[in-house]
């Protein structure tokens, strides 16, 4: 078994032929905001309204469960990340620990889903500009969005970072504006404000913390599930920074109250504002309701530029997420060779420029084909945070062992409980996966069954590659793990 010589910078990949390798261009405060404003989606803003609609104020308890297994996935894939910090997180880990065919499957599907994304993000952002400027049609909005995220992602990653700073931080000071002034509302200790419907006896009013049954918070789960996803692009953005295993360590910490301040935290003041069935909350979303529950002027222009700035931020680090993830895919041999280069100053222009493309076709067809192809496209990607978050587990399970036999003082993060927490963590979402499948109100069913279809057809072609190529090979040591995403014919495995 051979090892490949370290980098200098532990998140740097063995540069493919005529390529110069990622370069750490991302500073502590750009990895600080992008771990804070991950977790904070677009979905949360605009999807939230549904979930309130579905469980009441027992979608606190919906997002409590949700956002206890992000905390848990998350850990599992800190601990992975500080011992190897690569920019293929997850999948360079998959692929290490399980075998190319996962490395391959999940990486291809996370970047389909990201590209998705790009798509879904654009036409969002797309709609509010319309609104303020409709000279411009919806679709040309869609391409001058996409091409300035783009261009500000080939510049450099310093670039990516510094955009992605400022829009997280926007998003930030304004979701926790929100926490504060509604929660002095909400307990009657906000001056200037006369809000009559303010006050914790909304949680337990209007049939009660449960108005629609206990089987109602499992609904909301699947509804909030997913507005979760990009928690794990700290653990990517890591790997272009001067300190990753630092960098992964702090982001892996401080999930914990970032998702109980940002999610738990303002869900709890909508739902003690107003309550739970209040018609603004459907009409205007539960967010904008909110905020007119206060009598501040113009809250929905306010939450449109809110609203906004997520979809932008979501955009820039989608296509970040995507571009790097193919970059990862290309120096293993699981994509062209050229998605595994970079220009000089460390982008991978090819991934880029790739990922983009196909989100541009996103884009065309949810223009063209909303109701068919574009439908078709978003729940077939639908359920892949789950598969992202079970292979996570699967993963740890198999890197712990390999880690405390061949180097356990690059154990600075652990799971707690392993393996018994590990196992509850896969068991739940393989639970969440299968209470999908009894869903048909809310597309559950659907979007599981295609996900499936579609991780099917990129496994049956990771095995007939991985045969045409003579065989995958085994759980790579932690030495050769060091390289990174070393391109896989080099690095020698037992």
């Amino acid at each position: 078994m051979t090892s490949q010589p370290t980098q200098k910078s532990a998140g740097s990949a063995e540069p493919a032929a005529g390529g110069h390798g990622l370069q750490a261009g991302l500073e502590n405060r750009h990895l600080s905001m992008i771990a804070i404003g991950g977790v904070i989606g677009a979905g949360l803003f605009v999807g939230s309204s549904s979930g309130i609609a579905t469980a009441g104020p027992g979608i606190l308890l919906s997002y409590a469960l949700v956002g206890t297994l992000v905390v848990l996935v998350m850990r599992m894939l800190g601990e992975m990340s500080a011992a190897n910090p690569a920019s293929g997180s997850f999948s360079a880990h998959a692929d290490r620990a399980l075998g190319s065919w996962a490395g391959f499957s999940i990486g291809w599907l996370y970047w389909f889903f990201w590209v998705v994304v790009l798509a879904v993000e654009a036409t969002a952002g797309a709609v509010i500009l319309e609104g303020w400027i409709p000279a411009v049609p919806q679709w040309g909005w869609a391409l001058i969005v996409m091409v300035v995220l783009t261009a500000t992602n080939l510049v450099s990653v310093g670039s990516y970072g510094e955009f992605e700073f400022w829009f997280a931080g926007i998003k930030v000071v304004a979701i926790a504006a929100f926490i504060i002034i509604g929660g002095l509302a909400v307990f009657g200790l906000l001056p200037g404000v006369d809000s009559e419907q303010a006050g914790l006896s909304n949680l337990t009013e209007h049939g009660g913390f449960l108005p629609n049954g206990p089987g109602a918070i499992l609904t909301g789960v699947l509804l909030v599930v997913f507005s979760f996803m990009g928690s794990e692009i700290a653990t990517l953005a890591a790997g272009e920074s001067e300190n990753p295993q630092q960098a992964v360590t702090k982001a892996t910490n401080s999930i914990i109250w970032r998702v109980a301040v940002f999610y738990l935290g303002s869900i709890f003041v909508v739902v003690a504002l107003l309550p739970w069935d209040s018609k603004s909350i459907a009409d205007d979303g539960s967010y904008v309701a909110a905020l007119n529950s206060l009598g501040i002027p113009h809250a929905g222009q306010i939450m449109n530029f809110i609203v906004l700035t997520s979809v932008l931020s979501c955009l820039n680090s989608g296509l970040y997420t995507a571009s790097r993830m193919a970059f990862s895919l290309g120096q293993r041999g699981d994509a062209p060779k050229s998605f595994g280069r970079t220009t000089g100053n460390g982008v991978p222009r090819t991934a880029i420029l790739v990922s983009v493309v196909f989100g541009f076709v996103a884009v065309f067809f949810n223009c063209k084909f909303p109701d068919s192809v574009f439908l078709f496209l978003v729940n077939s990607s639908g359920a892949v945070a789950l598969f992202v978050w079970l292979v996570i587990c699967f993963s740890q399970l198999r890197m712990r062992k390999i880690i405390q036999a061949e180097a356990p003082e690059k154990l600075v993060v652990k799971m707690w409980l392993y393996p018994y927490l590990t196992w509850a963590t896969a068991a739940l979402i393989v639970f969440v996966l299968g209470y999908m499948l009894t869903d048909t109100e809310h597309d559950g069913r659907k979007t599981v069954l295609l996900s499936l279809l579609v991780a099917a057809l990129v496994l049956v072609v990771a095995f007939v590659k991985q045969k045409v190529r003579g065989g995958g090979h085994g759980p790579a040591s932690v030495e050769a793990a060091a390289a990174s995403d070393a391109p896989r014919d080099e690095v020698k495995t037992g």
